[in-house]
């Protein structure tokens, strides 16, 4: 996992990471993809693992989400994902090394994180829509 910016608290990174719930949102308003990043790595670290879910129009765009957040959170899955045509939802435990795929009809695009923990006093969330290419390299232009 890259090195993470004390200068960000758990619950401030929470408060960044809440603002995705769902919601739709102006680029004036989304926090910069940098901040994000941070944001989650660092509740991350405060869970015991996360469960993905991946709502995407292609296969292949949820299989990208999937396998970059995979790498950033720090997992050496490489999960089978079925091929399926037209939009999906894929599901993924890394406890279970589970991978479930299914249609998905509905209108968010995105990348829910559900921090797992077994203790009252670490992160118990579940974050998102994050967006799909958050870890991905940016083409440089």
């Amino acid at each position: 996992m890259p090195t993470l910016n004390s200068d960000l608290t758990v619950e401030a990174a929470q408060d960044v990471l809440r603002q995705f719930l769902c919601a739709d949102r102006s680029p004036e308003t989304t926090p910069e993809d940098a901040l994000v990043r941070q944001a989650l790595l660092l509740v991350a670290t405060h869970s015991d693992y996360q469960i993905l879910g991946i709502c995407a129009d292609t296969i292949d765009q949820a299989t990208t989400a999937l396998t970059t957040y995979l790498t950033a959170l720090g997992y050496k899955a490489t999960p089978e994902v079925t091929p399926i045509e037209g939009a999906v939802y894929v599901k993924f435990n890394p406890q279970r090394d589970r991978c479930h795929v299914a249609p998905y009809t509905g209108n968010h695009r995105g990348v829910l994180v559900s921090c797992q923990s077994a203790y009252g006093g670490d992160v118990n969330e579940t974050f998102g829509h994050l967006p799909l290419d958050l870890f991905e390299e940016k083409a440089k232009g």
